[in-house]
């Protein structure tokens, strides 16, 4: 079927669909003897391939559907995952993982390393296009394979047998196991993606190796799944099947809990926090989240291009305690540092300015201001792109008015879709400031300071710094874990100083949930589950 005909066949059959899991929804809530958990999904996933997908939601998707390697437990602790163990050479270069004998598709396939290989090997595949192809470059070969440089089948990986996996790296890498976590690591089956091509990720034709099965996808709508019964630890699974709901508006989803139709929302809307806070009580689960909310620069063109005096002056003309407090105010922290508090085994460190008073900080920013030749006579005139969002477009506005008032910056807000917006951040020819963010894929200081290496595809600014990347080259090469962190600490140092980005503030997870759901856990990573979850009954639905 062609992409064209797949849209209209979506769109023809799309309103039937979603009147038959209105009526599902509804009956499944009330008959609690079949478990069915109603979650919220801030946005379709851009895709369940796990090679290509690159989202928050298509991971929270993934780790349902799919099971890498190792895993989480509810409280963020590492575990085993299709590995019932694994071992590590004394040089820590060599990794060898055990599969589950009882590992299966949800076919009932064995799972096996050769699974783990080719789809790893997938990844670094030039012809997949994977945005985190880089993520494991620390695995020998990795690199050279996405620059094009060698055969895929030349990557670090080794299935020895059906149930031997070994990996062989570059360097020794002290996060390579919380990595393994990660949906782009997932295995795929070979057989299926030979039978169906790129439709092999439709319901009905993709096989899974984790708790559940994909067996429909309403655009727009909802993600259903059910129990996969030839999954390893299926006698655990206490959810029969989990609805993973679409509402790109956080009223929509807030009012579908108040209805009893969800039992996890994906966030709290801003405008109502201190009225759900209130309304929900102990429902309300606020807790610190490896995520940092940011402003982008486009390096590569002017105004901003080889000029940190002028970004460090827009830097400091924002008053993130203002931001946090009045306008997200939902327990964010203010942005002073690139890396989030509450990483394993560092510290951050901090921008110049961090303990300055706002005016303080305003008046430098003037002064930096006119050496970069702009004031009065010279207005600076700029644009600043944020995705469609209220809340995107409530700090813009307040992000506008700081600068006007302590700067005089005229500044021209432009709001695009994210598909759009993400493309010219990568293009790099319309940006000029650009609203993004990071979230951590594992609990280590490098998953947010790889992303500004120069050679990295998340690198949305185009930071290039010789010092930073050598700094980063060498904590990579260290297996003392403080001396790594010491290179880490500088190489954030380094980037804070070049104002290179705006830190804003770092992300708290924000979910209500229902009284009924059990086993859910705070953590960092904000990771749940729906196999670690059941249901048991409350006063009120669902």
């Amino acid at each position: 079927m062609s992409k064209l005909r797949a849209f209209v066949y979506v769109i023809l059959f799309a309103g039937a669909a979603f009147v038959v899991w209105q009526y599902q929804a509804t009956e499944d809530i009330d008959e609690p003897e079949t478990p069915v958990l109603h979650r919220g999904l801030p946005a379709d996933p851009e895709s369940v391939d796990p090679q290509k997908a690159r989202s928050t939601q298509a991971g929270d998707v993934l780790r349902d559907i799919g099971e890498g390697l190792l895993s989480y437990a509810p409280g963020g602790e590492l575990i085993p995952g299709a590995a019932e163990s694994w071992s590590i050479a004394d040089d820590g270069l060599t990794y060898t993982f055990v599969i589950r004998d009882n590992a299966r598709w949800s076919n009932g396939d064995p799972v096996t390393a050769g699974d783990f290989a080719f789809s790893l090997r997938r990844l670094v595949d030039p012809a997949t296009a994977a945005f985190y192809a880089n993520s494991i470059a620390v695995i020998a070969n990795a690199e050279a394979i996405v620059a094009g440089e060698l055969s895929p089948d030349e990557l670090g990986v080794e299935a020895v047998d059906d149930r031997t996996l070994t990996i062989r790296l570059e360097q020794p890498t002290p996060y390579l196991l919380a990595l393994l976590t990660h949906p782009v690591t997932f295995p795929v089956h070979a057989g299926s993606i030979a039978m169906h091509g790129d439709e092999f990720t439709r319901p009905g034709n993709l096989l899974s190796n984790g708790a559940y099965t994909l067996d429909a996808w309403v655009p727009g709508s909802v993600l259903e799944l059910s129990r996969n019964e030839y999954y390893w630890n299926n006698a655990a699974t206490a959810i029969d099947e989990v609805r993973h709901h679409v509402l790109t508006q956080g009223v929509t989803e807030l009012n579908r809990y108040r209805a009893g139709e969800l039992h996890i929302t994906s966030t709290v809307p801003p405008d109502n926090f201190a009225q759900v806070r209130e309304e929900y009580g102990d429902e309300l689960r606020v807790a610190p989240y490896l995520g940092i909310y940011y402003y982008g620069f486009n390096l590569t063109k002017p105004p901003f291009r080889d000029n940190p005096g002028l970004r460090e002056a827009l830097s400091m003309a924002i008053d993130r305690e203002v931001l946090v407090e009045k306008i997200v105010g939902r327990g964010e922290a203010p942005a002073y540092s690139w890396v989030p508090p509450g990483v394993d085994n560092y510290e951050p460190r901090r921008l110049a300015f961090a303990d300055m008073s706002q005016d303080e900080r305003n008046a430098r920013a003037r002064r930096l201001l006119a050496e970069a030749g702009y004031g009065p006579d010279n207005p600076l005139e700029i644009e600043l792109r944020y995705n469609t969002s209220d809340e995107h477009r409530r700090i813009a506005l307040a992000v506008q008015a700081m600068w006007k008032d302590a700067l005089g910056v005229e500044t021209t807000l432009i709001n695009e879709e994210l598909q759009v917006l993400l493309a010219n951040m990568r293009e790099a020819e319309v940006t000029q400031v650009f609203r993004s963010s990071w979230i951590g894929d594992y609990n280590d200081a490098h998953t947010f300071l790889s992303i500004v290496e120069s050679d990295n595809e998340a690198n949305m600014p185009r930071y290039v710094n010789e010092e930073y990347d050598a700094m980063m080259d060498q904590a990579a090469s260290q297996t003392n874990p403080q001396w790594r962190r010491v290179h880490l600490e500088e190489a954030e140092r380094v980037f804070l100083a070049d104002h290179a980005a705006i830190p804003l503030y770092f992300y708290v997870s924000k979910h209500l949930v229902n009284p009924g759901v059990q086993g859910w856990e705070d953590n960092v990573l904000d990771y749940h589950y729906s196999q670690h979850l059941s249901l048991a009954p409350v006063d009120a639905t669902p």
